[in-house]
């Protein structure tokens, strides 16, 4: 039967002769078995030839580019990073900084964990609505035993050709496809289904890969390094309102071959308005300027789909770690204080100025991670729109009262909820929260804020970036400083704001300070949790009281007498207090973390000399930028110029 069939099982004319004539069925087998085999040769040799040929013309588009810039070729550089390369003029045209790689990698990380938990949640969201489809279908089947209405099946029930006649499903004018978003939904009908099947099938979701804004692109070196480096990505948009830029970024992407060239396109907008023109069209928008990011905020956030990520960087370290505090409330209407938890203080207030704007859009933030390192702070943020999880907003918000004698710093939450039965009121939180003058050395209280103070990571986003680094650390230029950075992230105590500095406690008492272990051991005997924090090697974490955080110190001078100070010292006043705890110094299993047990590098030093912020583009190398670029560099600079300058006659 089967070899009477050829065209069923579309074998060559010369092959199903052979099995006619052959009587024994071990022939055949054979004979299928050769052809299979040949088949199989003849699809790796395509490849091989399919692959060759893609080289090559990949190889005669970048001699192309090559050749049509050979005359510029010598004012050129390339710089490669990751898996891209870029073109970097000597004169400084384009803003590039090396030390940036930190920066780019850890998005890149970020961003392939994003594309993976993204993925994850269509499939539960589409399991969840296939659990309901079927809980209908059930539901409906059960009414219609119920109802027996009668009914006589005739031939004209069924169209011959096998179509099923669903009207009230599918009217004819409704489309196959529709977009919503990133979600292409489709809509189905097999010949063989009934209207229950189509019930099920209605409305299936297809994902579409994430389309990407890097508002302010500059060489394009991190729109390029996405789109070459990221699985899963779709399109990315670079933005400049440079027209160096712009030209800079476009022969980069040229430079890059043909994948960048299909994923990647250039623009000469300004971001802004080109982010408030596409309102939630793009599922991640990356923000890395020169300075405050405090302008682009308002149109970054309406840009970004619902569940998208916004990736934001400010380098204005300065302003935001108290250096000019009215600068800084100016831009992102909080007030910093400087203290030792300034970086950490910093990230909280860029959280902050983000959730305000996002709120006035009924929008709301969600922190995944956020990084302090080298002279900047980076944020991750999801946003998703919802005005009643909008509410909350003032429960996620402080405002912080830092003693100026000692380092107790308290915390003033700005509002609070009243649950009765199913009902929730939102109030203004109770305050104040410490009196005029402080209980530990009676000095006054500066106050600043209003900063984020609900956790600024999500430790299970946080475990799947450093499994994800890890497993392709060869991928990651920087792979070493990210890992360390990600690995003390994952340690830290993720509810707790802000943090206390050991040698900081110990120069308000004037004592010998007690190793990090021993400290630990007494917090953690006395009930409290406690970790380090990524901002500083020295910086302490921890939940417990700084009632408690005294007594320990007191417990501990006890044991190590110091000298008498002056009575109105700070110190001298903490000290003539009798501590109501008394501390246990024992060494507790807990006092070291799993990096610090295992001597995991956590705090790496810088690669390089002058690893810092680099000048900004367009502006003439002087002499007095020695601090930022080194002699080297000067020095090459100026010697450039010298010899640019024409001959006089």
């Amino acid at each position: 039967m089967l070899i009477s069939e050829p065209r069923a099982l579309k074998l060559p004319l010369k092959l199903v002769t052979a099995s006619r004539i052959a009587t024994n069925p071990l022939s055949l087998l054979i004979s299928l078995s050769s052809f299979c085999t040949k088949t199989l040769e003849q699809a790796k040799e395509e490849e091989k030839k399919k692959r060759k040929k893609e080289e090559e013309t990949l190889n005669l588009f970048l001699h192309d580019i090559r050749r049509t810039m050979s005359t510029d070729l010598n004012d050129y550089k390339i710089i490669k990073e990751g898996e891209a390369e870029i073109l970097m003029h000597a004169k400084n045209e384009v803003f590039y900084n090396k030390t940036q790689v930190n920066n780019r990698d850890i998005s890149i990380a970020v961003l392939r964990t994003f594309i993976s938990k993204r993925k994850q949640e269509h499939e539960a969201f589409l399991s969840k609505r296939t659990k309901g489809a079927q809980k209908v279908s059930e539901n409906d089947a059960s009414e219609m035993v119920v109802e027996e209405l009668p009914h006589k099946t005739t031939p004209e029930d069924h169209k011959s050709n096998g179509e099923c006649e669903v009207e009230e499903e599918i009217s004819p004018e409704e489309p196959c496809s529709t977009m919503e978003g990133s979600v292409k939904i489709t809509e189905e009908c097999s010949t063989t289904e009934g209207p229950m099947d189509l019930k099920e099938r209605k409305g299936k979701r297809e994902l579409m890969p994430p389309r990407v804004l890097e508002a302010l692109s500059a060489s394009g070196l991190r729109a390029l390094r996405y789109a070459r480096e990221v699985e899963g990505i779709g399109q990315v948009v670079a933005l400049d309102n440079d027209k160096v830029s712009v030209e800079a970024c476009r022969r980069n992407i040229k430079f890059n071959g043909s994948v960048a060239v299909s994923k990647v396109e250039s623009h000469l907008a300004d971001a802004r308005v080109y982010m408030l023109t596409h309102p939630k069209e793009f599922d991640v928008v990356d923000l890395d300027p020169y300075g405050s990011p405090s302008v682009f905020l308002d149109s970054a956030v309406q840009s970004v789909a619902d569940g998208g990520m916004l990736m934001c960087t400010a380098t204005d370290m300065a302003v935001l770690c108290g250096g000019n505090g009215e600068v800084c409330y100016s831009k992102y209407g909080s007030y910093p204080l400087r203290g030792k938890y300034c970086h950490e203080m910093a990230l909280r207030i860029v959280l902050a100025c983000i959730e305000s704007h996002a709120n006035r859009y009924k929008r709301y933030i969600v922190p995944v991670l956020s990084v302090q390192m080298d002279f900047y702070v980076r944020v991750f943020v999801r946003i998703y729109t919802s005005a009643s999880s909008m509410k909350n907003t003032p429960l996620k918000l402080s405002y912080v009262y830092q003693c100026t004698g000692c380092d107790s710093f308290h915390l003033q939450p700005i509002g609070r909820t009243i649950s009765k039965n199913t009902s929730v009121r939102y109030l203004p939180g109770y305050g104040p929260i410490v009196p005029q003058e402080c209980s530990d050395c009676g000095k006054k209280f500066n106050m600043g804020g209003p900063i984020w103070s609900a956790p600024i990571h999500d430790q299970e986003w946080v475990a799947s970036i450093l499994s994800d680094v890890k497993s392709m650390k060869e991928r990651y230029p920087a792979y070493d400083r990210i890992s360390a950075v990600l690995t003390t992230i994952s340690e830290e105590l993720s509810d707790v704001p802000l943090f206390l500095s050991l040698h900081n406690l110990c120069a308000t008492l004037k004592c010998t300070s007690p190793s990090a272990i021993i400290f630990r051991s007494a917090v953690i005997n006395a009930g409290y949790r406690i970790s380090g924090t990524h901002v500083n090697p020295l910086g302490l974490k921890s939940d417990a009281p700084m009632d408690v955080i005294w007594d320990i110190m007191r417990c501990w001078v006890k044991q190590h007498p110091v000298k008498a100070q002056p009575a109105d010292q700070p110190g001298s006043i903490i000290l003539a207090k009798e501590p109501v705890l008394q501390a246990n110094f024992a060494r507790a299993v807990a006092s070291l973390s799993k990096a610090q047990a295992k001597k995991v590098a956590r705090f790496l030093p810088n690669p390089e000399r002058h690893w810092g912020p680099k000048l900004r583009a367009g502006r003439q190398i002087t002499s007095k930028h020695v601090s930022l670029l080194g002699p080297a560099a000067i020095n090459g600079a100026l010697n450039q110029e010298d010899n640019e300058e024409p001959i006089s006659s």
